[in-house]
């Protein structure tokens, strides 16, 4: 009975742990992306100056 508790008190305080950590990853994924698609927009704003230059 005793092993059982155990088992069931690690679930109900692990899901709760796995949640907000999935949430963070999520978070920290969506702005890395966003950085990423800020960068690469950058380099082709840069781009189209050149070509408009030359």
């Amino acid at each position: 009975m005793v092993l059982g508790d155990l088992i069931f008190q690690l679930i109900v305080f692990l899901i709760p742990v796995a949640i907000i950590i999935f949430v963070v990853f999520i978070f920290r994924s969506n702005r890395k992306n966003r950085l990423q698609m800020q960068r690469l927009e950058a380099k082709l704003d840069q781009i189209n100056e050149n070509i408009k230059k030359d």
